[in-house]
């Protein structure tokens, strides 16, 4: 194969865009066998299903491993990739949620976070726009000061330049009611939050299908 029309340089010539399916899985697998291309392995397995790429986004290690000329090792690069670009999509998504509600909150987070067995401590910052910039996990355990410390949380929030957030954890009980220890941390990011310039809009707390919002209860 002419250097030129390799994959590898290709895409360092002109550009993923350039490339076909099967010259990027090529170089995902990075090497054929000895009867058989790099590129000719990407065509059998893009021909295992009807689906073509899309038989992709949920192939597994198994699966693919059970293509001739594909071993356990070019399954697992594969699957791999496939996972980070499922992961991107995720961020995307998330990234272009504009939040208005803690309902809109509750839906990304409730199905999660009601089967946790530990107390998380999640943030969720925010643009101008209220639109996500990225979810952050602060603490895993009963939820205390220590734990769940301003440095912790706005240290992210800094960093990523987000003009507000919201506190979101979970009660392993199922009962979203606020404890002492919930209202106290509260507080004390709120305050903190005031001197940096960066507003806390409301704390949720997940519970079993269920949620308190602590701004609709009128705590923040």
């Amino acid at each position: 194969m002419a250097e030129s029309e390799r994959p590898r340089e290709k895409l360092l010539m002109s550009g993923a865009n350039a490339l076909s399916n099967a010259e990027l899985l090529a170089i995902l697998i990075r090497t054929g066998t000895k009867e058989t291309s790099a590129i000719d392995l990407s065509q059998r397995i893009l021909s295992a299903s009807d689906d073509g790429l899309r038989y992709l986004a949920d192939c597994t290690i198994e699966e693919l491993s059970q293509i001739k000329g594909i071993g356990v090792a070019k399954a697992c690069q594969v699957v791999a990739a496939i996972e980070l670009g499922k992961r991107l999509a995720m961020s995307s998504a998330k990234a272009k949620i504009n939040i208005n509600s803690p309902r809109d909150i509750v839906k990304i987070f409730m199905e999660e976070m009601r089967y946790y067995k530990k107390e998380y401590f999640k943030i969720m910052l925010l643009n101008t726009k209220n639109e996500i910039i990225s979810i952050e996990n602060i603490s895993i355990g009963s939820l205390n000061s220590s734990l769940v410390h301003p440095r912790e949380v706005f240290v992210r929030a800094i960093r990523k330049s987000a003009a507000s957030l919201v506190l979101i954890h979970n009660h392993p009980s199922g009962n979203p009611k606020p404890s002492n220890e919930d209202i106290k941390i509260t507080q004390r990011l709120i305050e903190a939050g005031k001197i940096i310039g960066i507003e806390i809009l409301d704390h949720i707390i997940i519970g079993d299908g269920i949620y308190i919002s602590l701004k609709e209860i009128s705590m923040i």
